[in-house]
């Protein structure tokens, strides 16, 4: 983490709260049978957006299904008796006419029958713009989002100038995306949800997971961030860079003590019991000062 030249952000579930967001629904009215099926349709997906669709709605009655497949970055297929539905973006459902550009949406369709769409207006997590602000004085920033660019004009005013908005990326792209930078002799931290930036996440140097849930994460990474202490993120970056100097000053005071008593014992002014007593405290000194020294710096961070 203290090498951290460049810091990638997921858009969906990492920088937005997924509880927090205002959804509302276009479409056909839906009877008693397709709400069933969009409830537990939603029920089987981890998926930020399904997350948050699924705990806006009324609670149903369970069905188990005969077929049920989550396409990464797509969307959701699943077939009960003779009903077929499919949740996901325009693209999966096969709208050839929807315009999504300027929206963040899940479209739901039924039995090949277009019912309609949610379309999520997102809340930023408190103190994003602080965060960003803190972590560009030594990192490069990027956002890059599976969505489109509906956000685009927000995250601008949101952000600093230099933060680079890359929109419509599938996970393999990326997974690209973050090799092309360590390609280019960039040290890269992603930080994501977990479930479309599993590849990212494993390619990356550091690669962090945003979690709402401790039951809902993916293990294809270095840490899990409690999404609550987000806005503390910078400081535990600070701490990295703060602990790898701790760890060079304890090489550096050790070598001192050292070559001091190494001085002394060839020249025949140190008598074996006091070097039997100089050797385990020269470990003893080390301990204390890395507990010292964290300790301070801790301390410094909490008041900044």
């Amino acid at each position: 983490m203290a090498k951290i030249s460049t810091i990638i952000f997921d858009k969906t579930g990492t920088i937005t709260s997924n509880k927090k967001s205002n959804i509302s629904y276009k479409g056909k009215p839906l009877f008693e049978k397709e709400e069933v099926l969009l409830y537990n349709i939603l029920r089987g997906s981890n998926h930020p957006l399904s997350r948050q669709l699924y705990d806006t709605l009324s609670e149903n009655k369970l069905i188990n299904f005969d077929s049920f497949e989550e396409i990464t970055g797509k969307g959701i297929i699943a077939t009960f008796n003779n009903d077929t539905i499919k949740v996901g973006s325009a693209k999966f459902i096969e709208l050839k006419e929807e315009n999504d550009n300027f929206q963040t949406t899940v479209h739901l369709q039924i039995n090949d029958i277009y019912l309609g769409k949610y379309i999520f207006q997102n809340t930023y997590r408190k103190g994003l713009d602080t965060v960003f602000e803190a972590l560009k004085s030594h990192s490069k920033l990027a956002i890059l989002s599976g969505d489109n660019e509906g956000e685009r004009i927000r995250l601008e005013a949101l952000l600093p100038k230099n933060t680079t908005l890359l929109f419509q990326h599938n996970p393999q792209e990326k997974l690209e995306y973050v090799e092309t930078l360590q390609q280019g002799g960039e040290h890269v931290m992603m930080i994501g949800d977990g479930l479309n930036d599993a590849g990212a996440l494993a390619q990356s140097d550091v690669g962090i997971v945003v979690s709402e849930n401790i039951n809902v994460f993916s293990p294809a990474c270095d840490g899990i961030l409690d999404a609550h202490q987000f806005s503390k993120f910078p400081s535990y970056a600070k701490a990295s860079k703060k602990a790898l100097k701790i760890i060079k000053w304890s090489f550096v005071f050790s070598f001192l003590y050292n070559i001091t008593g190494l001085y002394f014992a060839v020249t025949g002014n140190l008598m074996p019991v006091i070097a039997a007593i100089l050797m385990p405290l020269s470990s003893i000194s080390i301990v204390v000062f890395t507990t010292i020294a964290t300790g301070y710096i801790g301390k410094m961070l909490r008041k900044t």
